[in-house]
């Protein structure tokens, strides 16, 4: 049988495989054409916080598509945006939060930020804030701006990609960041940090936030909080940085915003920021095709409607505590299991050899293989996997859940010691 998809960061020899060709999804479990159905433990990608196939959401969006097809936000308004642009502001905190501008994914998105936060120092006569600076293993996408961001290393020189206004900084080690500030801090227009780093499911620490806090205030520069995957409930709060000691300028939310049914991400920009360019009387350049259609926007706003209706904030901590609780003794009582990052129900659990070592890397999508197998799907981490259970998890599919996930380890921890008894034998 022929393909002519070309899916994404996907070996070419299984391209075309059923075994990863889903057709349907809806509650917490997708159907692929092989015929299985497995749980889903990453949400879709981070995006379906609410799980597939939510009612209200589908209704919302055929509603603007037959009320309203295509509207656009390019040299023109539209009611439905100016609504979730509103009703975002307010869910976020409009004490602070001024303004939204639309995106079409989290990697446009920062794309925008950079050049959000270059103008918006130009503006004020500091035009050499020209600096990016972002997190070692941190991910912000594949587009141009948001590759060269992204501080994993993904091949960015094969294609070309432009790092030269960029800086990394090692998370989680404030006098790395300070000695930077100092050298350069009045070159500096942003720093973007993902508040649980999305490769290895890691948590900014309070002392690493409140260092780069007092960073801000004393350099000028915008502290831009990319929370594309930690947004919409996924860490206890409808946005992580809504727990931090004070906000950030700028926020970037995606996935969980319209539930993932739509191509999607929105800026939120503080009063401060958007103040100066209504001041100045100057034209943000920035604009994209898709960006807030009305049937985004419906999604966006039946998410947050749902959101309420569900209390899904609430049942994120509740879900959140047992999740400690079962990758507590999962850790305890596997020893292919050597321990657990990440916050609230965002998690890797990370994975080691019969001798303690480390799980190497290149090993990781066959565990993430025999788990499909053992009927879970799971994305990979660093020396091990991401769990990301949708909000409306039960207790019964948080349980399966882990007792998948065991069973794959176990298959793969059994594959392993097979094909290195053979070995010792040859």
């Amino acid at each position: 049988m022929t393909n002519e998809l070309w899916p994404s960061l996907l070996d070419p020899a299984l391209h075309g495989d059923d075994e990863l060709c889903a057709v349907s999804a809806r509650g917490v479990r997708v159907r692929f054409l092989d015929g299985r159905e497995l749980l889903c433990g990453t949400s879709g990608l981070w995006n379906a916080n609410l799980g597939y196939g939510n009612e209200a959401i589908a209704d919302a969006c055929a509603r603007a598509l037959r009320e309203a097809s295509y509207l656009s936000v390019f040299r023109y308004e539209n009611l439905p945006a100016r609504q979730a642009a509103r009703e975002l502001v307010e869910a976020a905190g409009a004490d602070h939060w001024g303004r939204v501008l639309f995106s079409t994914s989290g990697g446009a998105a920062n794309d925008v930020v950079m050049k959000l936060a270059r103008h918006h120092h130009a503006l004020r006569g500091e035009g050499t804030r020209k600096l990016v600076v972002g997190l070692r293993d941190s991910y912000h996408g594949l587009t141009f701006g948001g590759f060269a961001l992204t501080g994993e290393n993904l091949g960015q020189p094969v294609y070309g990609v432009d790092q030269r206004l960029i800086r990394h900084v090692t998370p989680n080690e404030p006098d790395e960041i300070r000695a930077l500030a100092e050298r350069q801090g009045r070159q500096i227009a942003a720093v973007v940090v993902e508040p649980v780093l999305g490769t290895g499911a890691v948590p900014l620490s309070p002392e690493y936030v409140r260092t780069l806090l007092e960073l801000r205030e004393r350099y000028g520069f915008l502290l831009v909080a990319d929370e594309v995957a930690t947004g919409f409930g996924r860490v206890g709060s409808l946005f992580a940085s809504q727990l931090w000691p004070a906000p950030p300028d700028l926020l970037i939310t995606s996935k969980g915003l319209t539930n993932g049914t739509c191509a999607a991400a929105a800026v939120l920009v503080s009063r401060a920021v958007a103040d100066a360019f209504h001041a100045s009387g100057d034209v943000f350049v920035h604009g994209e095709t898709q960006a807030g259609t009305p049937v985004t926007c419906a999604a966006v706003l039946a998410t947050l409607a749902e959101m309420r209706r569900l209390d899904a904030v609430a049942s994120a901590r509740r879900l959140s505590a047992r999740l400690d609780a079962a990758l507590a003794d999962l850790v305890a009582t596997h020893p292919r299991v050597s321990g657990t990052t990440g916050a609230g129900c965002f998690r890797s659990i990370r994975l080691c050899l019969a001798d303690g070592s480390p799980l190497p890397q290149d090993q990781v999508t066959d565990v993430v293989a025999a788990i499909r197998r053992a009927g879970a799907i799971v994305h990979p981490s660093v020396s091990g996997v991401q769990i990301l259970p949708a909000l409306t998890y039960t207790d019964a599919e948080l349980a399966e859940l882990l007792d998948r996930v065991r069973a794959g380890v176990d298959a793969h921890a059994g594959t392993a010691a097979t094909t290195a008894a053979g070995t010792e034998a040859v």
